[in-house]
């Protein structure tokens, strides 16, 4: 019994330093599924997600997303809107979370969060890109500068206007530099479709 007690609490003070966990992290710290099945029917801990677990009355906001995401998905990359979203580029609030994963990479089912994925090759899945904690996960998200760029790569999925706004708010908050646009756009080969709203955007002293 004092075992089973003792597992209990380890699982609230670990569900409470980091918001989201995976079952295969409570079971590498000696937790068993018993105890997690217990405190969910007890309604302290709910399961949002196949072997996902958080707190009842953890907090609820884009970041949390974020974290859940990455605690499901540790090798996918935040970008894209969600990306411009974190880095305060953009007033949208996307519905799902955008994660890229590399292209040979299987994708993974997953009910919640809603994830809406892209895939990046090679490089693309480390060049620019951050780790952040939040909510204790680690979470990749792409630079202010590659998410920009990215966003031009593929503004058919998200709108030019989206593009746009992330890249006046990028140069206008200096996040991004006219130089690392054109590094990143250059190697992403959409350079020349950036190009004259870079210089648009300078002109108009953003």
């Amino acid at each position: 019994m004092a075992n089973t007690s003792t597992q209990r609490d380890q699982a609230l003070k670990l569900l409470g330093a980091r918001s989201t966990m995976r079952r295969r992290d409570f079971a590498a710290r000696g937790i068993d599924p018993e105890t997690l099945a217990r405190l969910v029917r007890e309604g302290v801990v709910v399961r949002p997600a196949r072997g996902l677990y958080q707190l009842a009355d953890g907090p609820a906001d884009a970041r949390r997303a974020l974290a859940e995401a990455a605690a499901l998905v540790p090798k996918g990359v935040v970008c894209l809107v969600s990306a411009l979203q974190f880095h305060e580029l953009t007033l949208q609030m996307p519905s799902s979370v955008w994660m890229a994963i590399e292209r040979t990479a299987w994708r993974p089912r997953i009910d919640y969060p809603p994830i809406r994925f892209v895939r990046f090759t090679g490089s693309a899945m480390n060049e620019g890109v951050e780790r952040h904690r939040i909510e204790g996960v680690d979470v990749a998200i792409t630079d202010p500068a590659r998410t920009i760029v990215d966003c031009f790569r593929y503004r058919e999925k998200i709108g030019i206007d989206v593009a746009l706004e992330g890249l006046r708010e990028g140069l206008r908050q200096r996040k991004a530099t006219s130089d690392q646009l054109w590094r990143y756009g250059t190697k992403a080969r959409v350079w020349s479709t950036m190009k004259p709203y870079v210089e648009a955007t300078v002109a108009d002293g953003a």
